[in-house]
């Protein structure tokens, strides 16, 4: 059976086509939800979203972030749906830093990147075109994550394998799209190929004198993802790394600021700065919730640390 074309949503306009009547009813209740999920940080969406989808037919949404990107997913997904809240912002701190590196001659590395959102929004040219390497190493997201190459005109390289310390293999487990890991139990699960970041170097993917942000979302393997990198850190390159909320202890913020040269910097809501972090107590404030993440940053680079400060420069003008 050919499977159905997928769903139309302009997050600008706010409108959905290629819809029928029980879609159209969903994606109101995702919306809905998504809008009073936002006071609790989105508490339940995802577990309400994913119920809801099995009652919905097998099929794709194609959600137009910009007028030149493109971001598909399944319809009714749990993690990815909230994207149909026109008001719902993904992330706000590393899209702060994107927008702002639009006219930078940089290449996003996306480690752990899914289905691919910031690999399409940075190489779109509201962003400022940017090369982009998605790694992913989930047999069930790649296919997802090759797609929204495939529709944005293959703009983006895709690499299949996970991140961490040493190139070898690794088993990779889950219940969650959105969090698979090779953390942990190494029993079962998927086998897939490990990198470390200095193997694109190695490799010739990237160049040592280029300048990159790395996205690394590697649920729990950030420390080794790190430790993987040094080289690729002693240059023009910012990683941008995941803090759980739910580690009252702040692991990988404690490693950046105590274990590498790294400055280590996050973005402070009370100030809309971002702030360079030399106690972690900072942090106790930030992380409000448990059940979300957070994103930090770390850089040795003088080059990023003055576009950092340009930023905040920026930022106090406007609140004048």
């Amino acid at each position: 059976m050919t499977a159905q074309a997928p769903i139309q949503f302009d997050r600008v306009s706010g409108v959905l086509e290629g819809a029928n009547a029980w879609e159209r009813l969903a994606a109101v209740a995702l919306t809905l939800g998504s809008k009073v999920g936002a006071n609790f940080s989105h508490r339940g969406y995802n577990l309400c979203a994913n119920l809801l989808r099995k009652a919905l037919t097998e099929r794709g949404i194609q959600v137009r972030l910009n007028p030149d990107a493109v971001f598909e997913f399944p319809y009714g997904d749990g993690y990815w749906s909230k994207l149909l809240n026109r008001n719902f912002s993904y992330e706000n701190e590393l899209e702060l830093l994107f927008r702002d590196s639009a006219d930078i001659d940089y290449t996003l590395l996306d480690c752990g990147a899914n289905y691919g959102y910031w690999s399409v929004l940075v190489s779109s040219k509201p962003f400022g075109s940017h090369k982009a390497i998605a790694i992913e190493p989930s047999g069930q997201n790649y296919p997802k994550l090759a797609n929204n190459a495939k529709i944005n005109g293959n703009r983006f390289e895709v690499l299949k394998c996970a991140i961490g310390s040493a190139r070898g293999t690794a088993r990779l487990s889950g219940t969650k799209h959105e969090a698979f890991s090779i953390a942990g139990d190494q029993s079962g699960g998927e086998e897939v190929p490990v990198l470390a970041l200095d193997n694109l170097l190695d490799d010739g993917k990237i160049a040592a004198n280029g300048k990159y942000l790395i996205k690394l979302d590697v649920e729990g393997v950030e420390i080794e993802a790190m430790k993987g990198g040094a080289r690729l850190m002693q240059g023009d390159s910012v990683l941008l790394c995941e803090e759980h909320g739910n580690d009252a202890r702040h692991t990988v913020s404690r490693y950046i600021l105590e274990q590498t040269p790294l400055t280590l910097i996050v973005f402070d809501p009370r100030s809309n700065r971002l702030e360079t972090v030399t106690e972690l107590s900072i942090l106790d404030r930030i992380k409000v919730s448990t059940h979300v993440g957070y994103n930090v940053f770390g850089t040795a680079s003088a080059f990023w640390l003055d576009r950092i400060n340009a930023l905040n420069a920026k930022a106090a003008r406007r609140a004048q």
